[in-house]
């Protein structure tokens, strides 16, 4: 049995930046419940060497679409990451996730042994498989920024639980 690239990113993608959506949400929520200000929330960090929670939150967005862009061998968009609020944040999610939703199994199945090249002509140049970006690159990164999202909110009280990490499957 083969694998479907498709079935294994952009469905992927729709269910957690659906449930990431979800959490901002209750993140939201829960800085009005408490009197906590939003930005409070939005640069809380794990550990001071770690991106803050709006940070994570436009990193794994720019994983979802620029894994999908990659792999249909479209084109990755751009964008300023000049979000400053939960409102900006529910924004680029959305649209990332109208973006990922935009490719069909056609554009992207078959494309396993495409030529995926990160950062060409710098240092960090890497290439890859379509394959091995999507399993070995792209969705544990895309996973583990989503993950950071989860555990700084849960960190600063917002009540998550796993269904509310997982989302609707």
């Amino acid at each position: 049995m083969t694998i479907s690239l498709y079935a294994s990113s952009v469905p992927v993608f729709k269910q957690m930046l659906d449930a990431l959506d979800a959490n901002l949400t209750k993140a939201q929520e829960h800085a009005v419940a408490k009197n906590i200000e939003p930005d409070a929330l939005l640069q809380a960090r794990l550990f001071p060497d770690m991106f803050p929670l709006l940070r994570q939150v436009q990193i794994a967005a720019d994983f979802a679409r620029g894994v999908s862009a990659r792999l249909a061998g479209a084109e990755v968009p751009k964008y300023e990451d000049k979000q400053q609020s939960f409102e900006d944040l529910h924004t680029l999610v959305r649209e990332s996730l109208a973006f990922t939703e935009r490719f069909t199994p056609a554009q992207i199945d078959g494309q396993e042994a495409r030529e995926i090249v990160t950062r060409p002509g710098t240092p960090k140049e890497k290439r890859f498989t379509g394959q091995s970006y999507l399993l070995s690159y792209g969705l544990p990164q895309f996973f583990f920024h989503v993950t950071t999202v989860y555990a700084i909110l849960r960190h600063n009280g917002v009540e998550l639980g796993k269904r509310d990490f997982m989302g609707a499957f």
